[in-house]
């Protein structure tokens, strides 16, 4: 069962892909999102039984979830996987957050076998990368995401679905150019040529080749962090996210910033901090920057959206900087200064997935009644006499429980005590100050810009006199309770006890900072 869990958990979405075709052939196109459902519900109880039998403090080569099958022997490739405590996380988060957007998705009558397939195969591409510990498998994922991205995005989304679909699958492509080339070089200059993680490891930082005059270690990971950086997305490669999550649908908008962005700050976890240790410490202080840059820029866009979907899709470019800002301090004098620093970083990936899931499903529910998100209309709306006013305000009488669920969403996004962003945005700043404290300092303006257009939004949208045109909205109805319920009570557990988080985390941390810390 050990060995085998890791694959069920990849492929049994691929089994109920394929097992809609007669579902929906024999038993009708109603049956395929219970097909979905029942799919990524045993995928999520799957999850439940490995974590419970999980040690966080074995390796993953010592950990009985490992699977290291020859693969393609020629080119020394093969099927391995495992989980330790980076990506148990990541597993947990994925697993979940798939269960909750199927349930977000019922009323979805547009092509269901193509739409729940598709999601299907995106939720196993997005299992194996966290499962990947052979780097060609690793990529093999990456890619096999890109094509139902593109598709959900592109058939499902908004007016400018194409438009936004195009640019998410160049950037995203664009990214992976540098990925694979740097897999290449690696696979090229190690001896022996392998693709295997665990191996890699020991032999990359063993490289001695010059390219251009340049050593070819810098160049192995400036294409990796291109790769990584655009899927975070870190300034400048950031412009596509938006567009993105405001035409994507909300079930897709979801998947996109609660787990496709984390998976660019795994990936230099994973694979370019202990492949790469000494590129790794050489540029924290850059990482460091753009951190501060990513929290101070996309807070001060949101803060300038008057669509409720752009404020949150820019929301998370400012969060993703916490984690690189956390993620910089690995250089700390202090090890408890690099500990807290990554620690955060990685619980800063699993809350932000949570909290940022919370809040695109709330921005849905009030889409699906209003058939708009706008916090004021601009100024170039159809309706001139509605140009540049409010579009809502009073809805938290209207609407009250609603209302009680975005409180939650907005002041866990703004990072209040006793909600789990609290803890990982203290624990990143913590460790961003002990290795860069100039720079963290000035990254806390993030702290109160974030207040800005988080308070402001809900001042706009739900106090103050009610818009006539929308005193008959009902509020959030059963289904979508049992989207945002499950989430609120993680958001407020971690905010009170995240030990649990704590433990699974830190002993893969350690790890990782003493390989680093051995290069100072």
């Amino acid at each position: 069962m050990e060995q085998s869990i890791l694959s069920l958990l990849i492929f049994l979405p691929v089994l109920g892909a394929i097992i809609m075709l007669p579902v929906n052939k024999y038993l009708g196109s109603d049956k395929i999102k219970w097909t979905a459902l029942i799919t990524t519900g045993v995928q999520l109880l799957l999850t439940g039984w490995l974590y419970f039998n999980f040690d966080p403090s074995l390796s993953v080569s010592e950990s009985p979830f490992t699977l290291n099958i020859e693969w393609i022997k020629h080119f020394n490739i093969f099927y391995y996987v495992g989980v330790d405590g980076l990506s148990m996380p990541m597993v947990l988060l994925t697993a979940f957050l798939s269960f909750i957007c199927i349930i977000s998705s019922w009323k979805i009558d547009k092509k269901p076998l193509g739409y729940f397939s598709l999601f299907l195969l995106l939720d196993a591409g997005m299992m194996g990368v966290f499962l990947s510990l052979d780097f060609f498998l690793f990529y093999i994922f990456w890619e096999v995401m890109l094509l139902p991205m593109y598709f959900l995005i592109g058939m499902w989304g908004g007016p400018q679905r194409h438009y936004a679909a195009i640019k998410f699958f160049l950037y995203t492509l664009f990214g992976s150019v540098f990925m694979l080339l740097s897999m290449l070089a690696l696979y090229y200059y190690t001896t022996p040529n392998t693709f295997s993680l665990t191996t890699l490891i020991i032999e990359a930082p063993k490289i001695d080749a010059t390219l251009w005059g340049f050593d070819i270690r810098y160049l192995i990971w400036i294409g990796l962090f291109i790769g990584f950086a655009i899927k975070v997305p870190v300034f400048p490669f950031h412009t596509w996210l938006p567009l993105a999550h405001v035409e994507a649908p909300t079930a897709i908008s979801v998947i996109l910033a609660g787990v496709l962005l984390k998976m660019g700050t795994y990936g230099l976890l994973r694979i370019s901090y202990p492949l790469l240790p000494g590129e790794a410490i050489n540029f924290s202080f850059i990482l460091a920057i753009l951190g501060v840059i990513n929290i101070l820029w996309g807070a001060v866009n949101a803060i300038a959206q008057i669509d409720l979907k752009k404020m949150v899709a820019y929301s998370s470019v400012s969060h993703m900087g916490y984690v690189l800002l956390g993620m910089a301090s690995v250089v700390s004098s202090s090890t408890a200064g690099a500990q807290a620093g990554l620690n955060g970083a990685v619980m800063q990936m699993f809350n932000h997935g949570t909290i940022t899931a919370m809040l695109f499903l709330l921005v849905g529910v009030l889409y699906d009644q209003a058939h708009h998100r706008w916090i004021v209309y601009p100024n170039n709306y159809k309706d001139q006499e509605k140009a540049g006013k409010l579009a809502f305000g009073g809805l938290a009488t209207q609407l009250p429980i609603y209302n009680a669920m975005i409180i939650i969403a907005f002041f866990a996004g703004l990072g209040l005590p006793a909600l789990s962003g609290f803890i990982s945005e203290a624990l990143c700043f913590i460790g961003g100050f002990s290795a860069f404290r100039t720079i963290t300092i000035i990254g806390t303006l993030g702290i109160l810009l974030n207040a800005i257009y988080f308070l402001r939004a809900y001042q706009r949208v739900f106090t103050g006199k009610l818009n006539e045109e929308y005193k008959n909205l009902k509020d959030i109805n059963n289904r979508e309770l049992i989207t945002v319920i499950p989430i609120a009570i993680i958001v407020l557990l971690f905010g009170v006890y995240p030990a649990p988080l704590v433990n699974l985390i830190s002993p893969a941390i350690d790890t990782l900072i003493q390989l680093i810390q051995f290069n100072l």
